[in-house]
Order: structure tokens, then sequence, then C-alpha cells
């Protein structure tokens, strides 16, 4: 894309990414507060969704700040964004896919436990591409991260345990939980090149 234009579509894309990860991360804690099996459930749920609604609101106002720049894009640039959208749209479908079979197959076979442990390694593979494709680093990051954690998760803990008196699902816990913290990471990455990407539009309008 060209170097010295940004167009609106651009930040717009960081703002979804924002969004994405905000939503996402929030969904994951949820599954980690789940593998509490009630333990803590409010001093940990306010907190995360309070985390969430922050970067739902901060992917909105780049939306919003993004309305001031041009949506003006060059040739090349349009079929450039056209072409990555149906590439992700693709990445998207497959994930889903995906998820949904190990879902029927641990459903099938009695073994929800590692239901998680298996979507979030799904979930951190779906990110090379993606990183690829929108040619940002952090994605690699977080996919090696999420791989690796799902990886420690099922090789190194048992899938439940007690804590005090208090049985939990350790799995759960341990992917739910680090799950959210590397997307959260991830969509504060986002956030801030996001609003680089703004920053540099202003300048050049």
């Amino acid at each position: 894309m060209a170097h010295d234009h940004i167009p609106r579509a651009a930040i717009t894309g960081a703002a979804t990414g924002v969004l994405f990860m905000g939503f996402f991360g929030t969904l994951w804690a949820s599954i980690g507060i789940g593998g509490l099996q009630g333990l803590g459930l409010y001093w940990l749920l306010i907190p995360s969704l309070l985390i969430g609604s922050l970067f739902i609101s901060g992917g909105v106002q780049l939306i919003k700040a993004s309305r001031a720049v041009s949506s003006t894009m060059t040739d090349t640039d349009s079929r450039y964004m056209k072409r990555t959208m149906k590439r992700f749209g693709m990445i998207f479908g497959l994930e889903g896919a995906m998820i949904g079979i190990a879902s029927g197959l641990c459903g099938a076979t009695d073994h929800m436990d590692v239901l998680f442990p298996v979507m979030a390694f799904i979930v951190g593979a779906h990110f090379f591409p993606l990183a690829h494709l929108f040619r940002i680093r952090i994605h690699y990051w977080a996919g090696t991260l999420m791989c690796v954690l799902a990886g420690i998760t099922l090789l190194t803990m048992p899938a439940r345990g007690t804590w005090g008196q208090h049985r939990i699902v350790i799995w759960w816990v341990s992917v739910g939980f680090g799950s959210a913290l590397i997307l959260w990471a991830t969509g504060a990455a986002i956030w801030l090149m996001g609003r680089r990407l703004l920053a540099r539009a202003r300048k050049t309008a």
C-alpha cells in the first residue's frame, strides 16, 4: 500500500482488531472464570467486563475519529483491501469450522475438558496466516504464545484439581485466563498502532 497516504480503511481495520481482541479476550476470561466453578465469580467477572468495555470503547473511538480521514484509495489500495478481506473471511471461516469439528468430537467422546485447550491451539494457529495477511508482526507472538500455552496446559497440568476444598477445571482456568491476557495485550498493541495511523493520516491530510 502507498506509504504517503493512510486511507480510512486502514484505521477502521485497526479499530476492528481492537474490538475483536477486546470481545474475544473477555470471552476467554469467562472460560477461565467458568473453570473456577463459581469461585471468586464477581471479583473476576466485573474486572474482565470492564477491560473488555475499555477495548470496545477504544475501538469505537478510533472508528469515529477515522471519519475525519479521507476514504479515497488508489486502485492498488482498493484491490489490496478487497483481496485482504476475502482472505480474512476464508481464514476466519476455517477457524470456525475447525472449532466446530473439535467441539463435536469432544462432545461425542465425552472429553469436554479438552475442548478449550484445543480451541486455544486452533485460535493461536489462525494468527499466523493473519500476521502474514495484515503484516502485523505481533500476531506471530500472539499465535505462538497461545499455541505454547495450550501445549503446556495439556502436557504438564491435570485436567481438574482442587483449590482448598473447591473443585476446579485447571485446563479451563489456564487457557482461559492465559488466552485473555494474550488477546488483551495484542489488542492494546493494535490500538496503539491504530492511533499512530490516525496521527499520520491527520498530518498528511
